[in-house]
């Protein structure tokens, strides 16, 4: 066989991480990393803090208000942004790739969530759930927020407001199709530009007002959420804004590596955010007629405008990562059999995961608009964000526990110890968070929820049609031990059978052999098995066992960064020295048509309502496998469960 180094459908340049360069060349991805992960924590000094003050119920705020608040957003960012996120939970990575689901890819084993419903399984799928919640809101909130600028800069355009972050809003999301990539490379600059500006006029204002700088004593933050009485939740819920992000930093950092992610925090966006929060802080303790928008008060008359264009154009960066966060999540649910079959378009030549899914796309852009109609200023839509990104916090620390104990093999009290410490910090923050249910929180609940409900029933029909196709056939042993004797004609050339079962014959074969009574010479069974890793590369994707009389099992290993394209692999299957993958090739796929039981079946009416509609919703298997419609042959199997 020749040597397997590289399959069709891959390219002649292997796709490697970003983040795997040299030493000299570490410039280019921590640029790169401020335009793709720094895009959302970076716009939170649009409403963190404004959104805060106001929580406290004051008229105008105090002197402790400011402090206090200020105290708790410095400390907060200390530790759940640079302690847990950037020291800790960004080595819990897979081959350098982060967030929930691959979290869980780490801490259970592949047959572990092909089959059943781990408890640990269901905590990722609520966390992905409330992950696209946060990308739903983050695009409305970051342009909203932008957008409200106008009322500081100029306010005889206030009227401007919504129309523009809906204009904003439809241009961004109807330019995806396009991909990052052919401006990815200025995103980083563009954040270079915003975090230097945010960070020079809070410096500004601190050197004005340099008494926020008591801020940095903790005892400020403990003596207001002591003090506070019933509005501490209410205050801690809005703070934890300026914390919204965090959970980007994980999830993509496949794009660009944690070096470089840490190197950008450290280097420019902790100082950045910092400066800008303490000098809004000493703006307000100045003058405390500004607190309704701190943010853009900061800056001098001539620059209101450019920062409001500035401020836009982060906002958009700031969703950009959420929306291709998004479809990565969507990718690896599909091979998890966590949602239905989705069309994937690849929008680079070079890197696997930059991709778009148009489904998701729209969706996703239709969830914004109605929040922004909805919910009408920035103030009203953060009372929905919190909830998302708390509880996306909370399931990350839980699943880190057993990362501990099983991957790192920690002992159980340093593991309790460390994961309990960020269990009850996210515990708290989730807490405060709920307290804004009634006032805009019941959103991302709602929107949660229906997603989890909707990627849970969605597993548990495909696993019941699969245990129905396996009860439907035979072991592949005892069919392949009588083909010869059914009177077959075998005709040229070389079929290739798409089948999931591994050790039983599909049933389009069975068919095939009850009523044509005719099979091709050569027989190539073909499994796409995903593994828990991104990318499986080409020398190690295929297995592939002679079975005799002229049929072939082949395994096709890919990881959840990679789309499945079954042409691709027989070219693979060429380049390794299969020769009957040389021959004229007809695909063979079976449509499963999926019905319930008239009785005894085991799957709920309303929750199989549900699954049908999802199952309309999913693409054909065919364009799924990129299979050419001149070279495929379906055969529809009906499947009652």
């Amino acid at each position: 066989m020749s040597r397997p180094d590289l399959a069709a459908g891959e390219l002649a340049e292997p796709v490697t991480h970003p983040h795997r360069h040299q030493g000299k060349k570490w410039l280019l991805p921590t640029v790169t990393a401020l335009g793709i992960v720094y895009g959302d924590i970076g716009t939170s000094p649009l409403y963190a803090l404004q959104v805060a003050l106001g929580a406290t119920g004051h008229a105008l705020p105090t002197h402790n208000d400011v402090l206090g608040i200020v105290s708790l957003i410095f400390w907060a960012i200390l530790f759940v942004i640079a302690f847990k996120y950037v020291s800790v939970v960004m080595r819990a990575d897979n081959e350098g790739e982060g967030g929930t689901l691959t979290l869980l890819s780490l801490v259970l084993t592949p047959q572990q969530i092909r089959k059943g419903f781990p408890i640990l399984l269901i905590l990722a799928v609520i966390g992905a759930a409330f992950i696209y919640g946060d990308g739903i809101i983050t695009p409305a909130i970051s342009v909203l927020s932008a957008m409200e600028g106008l009322k500081v800069a100029a306010p005889s355009l206030s009227a401007w407001v919504l129309p523009l972050t809906l204009i904003v809003l439809v241009g961004m999301f109807a330019i995806q199709f396009r991909g990052t990539g052919d401006i990815g490379s200025l995103f980083g600059p563009i954040m270079i530009v915003w975090f230097s500006s945010i960070g020079f006029m809070g410096l500004v204002e601190i050197l004005r007002t340099p008494a926020i700088l008591a801020a940095v004593d903790p005892r400020y933050a403990i003596n207001f959420l002591t003090h506070s009485g019933k509005m501490t939740s209410a205050v801690v819920g809005s703070a934890f804004l300026a914390l919204t992000g965090g959970e980007a930093l994980y999830a993509d950092m496949g794009h660009v590596g944690a070096p470089a992610i840490r190197r950008a925090w450290f280097g420019l966006v902790m100082p950045a955010l910092l400066l800008s929060y303490f000098g809004q802080g000493a703006l307000v303790l100045s003058d405390p007629q500004k607190a309704s928008n701190p943010f853009f008060e900061l800056a001098p008359g001539w620059a209101a405008i450019p920062l409001v264009i500035l401020a836009a154009v982060a906002s958009v960066i700031a969703s950009q990562a959420m929306i291709s966060g998004a479809f990565s999540l969507t990718r690896q649910a599909m091979q998890m059999h966590l949602m239905p079959r989705l069309q994937i378009r690849s929008t680079s030549g070079r890197h696997q995961g930059q991709i778009y899914i148009g489904a998701v796309n729209w969706a996703m852009m239709t969830a914004a608009i109605l929040e922004v109609v909805g919910f009408r200023t920035s103030t009203n839509l953060a009372a929905a964000y919190g909830i998302a990104v708390s509880a996306t916090m909370l399931v990350t620390s839980i699943l880190l526990y057993n990362f501990f104990r099983k991957r790192w093999h920690w002992p159980l009290p340093a593991a309790l110890l460390l994961a309990g410490t960020f269990v009850v910090i996210d515990a708290t923050f989730l807490h405060a968070n709920v307290t804004k249910f009634v006032d805009g929180g019941w959103y991302p609940v709602v929107v949660g929820s229906l997603l989890a409900t909707l990627m849970l029933t969605w597993r548990s029909g495909a696993i019941q049609v699969q245990r129905r196709l396996d009860e439907m056939t035979i072991p592949l042993d005892q069919f392949l031990a009588v083909v010869d004797d059914q009177c077959i004609t075998r005709i040229p050339g070389c079929a290739v059978v798409f089948t999931r079962a591994e050790r039983h014959t599909s049933p389009l074969l069975i068919q095939q052999m009850r009523h044509n009574r005719v099979l091709h010479e050569n027989v190539i069974l073909m499994t796409i098995e995903a593994v828990g890793r991104p990318i499986v590369h080409a020398r190690e994707r295929f297995e592939i066992t002679n079975l005799q009389h002229g049929f072939y099992r082949v395994i096709v290993k890919i990881g959840f960064l990679q789309t499945p394209d079954l042409p691709a692999y027989v070219k693979g299957l060429v380049r390794l020295g299969l020769d009957c993958a040389k021959q004229e090739i007809h695909y063979m796929v079976a449509y499963e048509h999926v019905v319930r039981r008239p009785r005894r079946s085991h799957f709920p009416l309303v929750l199989w309502h549900v699954f049908s509609m999802m199952s309309k919703v999913g693409v054909r298997l065919t364009d799924f496998l990129n299979i050419p419609e001149e070279h495929v042959f379906e055969v529809g199997i009906k499947v009652q469960i």
